[in-house]
């Protein structure tokens, strides 16, 4: 099988100053800012994207948003329930099911459920700070991710 490639994104900073729940936060100035930087980024160094999973979280919905909008062209998006407040198990789950026709997705989420993916996947640690990316190389199909088998590319906010 060739390769695939998995980029996680960590949402940009999110607005605390108010009384929303959780799920429902908004970004911040900071955020409004950092995400179109990682998609820039993006564009410039991560070839075609051919799907985004993105967790329900407004913060989250927002990044990816604001980043895509810096994208030659808009993967097809899928709002998964499963990507919020998920840890690094459930989101290899959530990776495992990907179809195989996809070669190149970003996985749009949280911590630290995105640092325990980036270490399960590669043995390396990644710190996802907000709007962050890890950029992991996969040498099978996707049911078959895991065990380490991955190789961390590059990570940072946005990396060089």
């Amino acid at each position: 099988m060739p390769e695939r490639t998995l980029i996680l994104l960590r949402h940009a900073k999110s607005d605390w100053s108010g009384n929303e729940p959780d799920d429902r936060r908004p970004l911040a100035k900071r955020g409004l800012r950092q995400a179109p930087e990682a998609g820039r980024w993006l564009a410039a160094k991560a070839g075609p994207i051919d799907l985004a999973v993105v967790s329900p979280a407004v913060r989250a919905g927002s990044t990816w948003d604001l980043a895509s909008a810096e994208l030659e062209a808009r993967p097809p998006t899928v709002v998964d329930d499963r990507v919020y407040a998920a840890s690094s198990g459930e989101l290899l789950e959530v990776v495992r099911g990907l179809d195989d026709d996809h070669r190149t997705v970003v996985l749009v989420g949280h911590n630290p459920g995105l640092e325990s993916l980036v270490h399960l996947l590669t043995a390396d640690w990644a710190e996802m700070v907000t709007s962050a990316i890890a950029v992991i190389d996969l040498p099978g199909p996707w049911a078959d991710t895991g065990g380490g088998s991955g190789a961390l590319r590059t990570s940072g906010r946005p990396p060089t």
